[in-house]
């Protein structure tokens, strides 16, 4: 069982898809139930499984081999801080994706994009200087 999680996990499945997997192919848990995401997350932990990450133990590089930004990489482009680019993605002002949750976010951004949000903070800091 252990080797399979691990096996399944370095592939760089999720524990919602590895308990799928499992159950697909008839293994079933201690007590012959199913298994959910819940116990896989709890198997890795209690086995030192890290979590499959895209990027695996690394850190977010600026942008991704698919060329999507992280958080990191967005906020440099654009000149804003990271907790900026999480405002703009809640708002919708910058499209992303995440292959589940906890996992690192893959924003879209074109050059077009980048100078409008530039255009827009350089505006946005204007009006504050001025309305003191």
């Amino acid at each position: 069982m252990r080797e399979r999680i691990t096996q399944l996990n370095a592939a760089g499945d999720m524990d919602r898809q590895i308990a799928k997997i499992l159950n697909d192919e008839g293994v079933r848990s201690a007590r012959g139930k199913l298994f959910s995401y819940e116990n896989i997350w709890l198997l890795r932990h209690r086995w030192g499984i890290p979590t499959a990450k895209i990027n695996g133990v690394a850190a977010n590089p600026p942008r991704w081999p698919d060329g999507t930004y992280s958080v990191q990489g967005a906020a440099a482009a654009i000149g804003v801080t990271a907790q900026t680019i999480f405002d703009y993605l809640a708002q919708g002002l910058v499209h992303g994706r995440q292959s589940t949750k906890g996992q690192p976010w893959q924003i879209s951004l074109s050059s077009d994009q980048i100078d409008q949000l530039q255009r827009r903070l350089q505006r946005t800091r204007r009006s504050r200087k001025g309305a003191s």
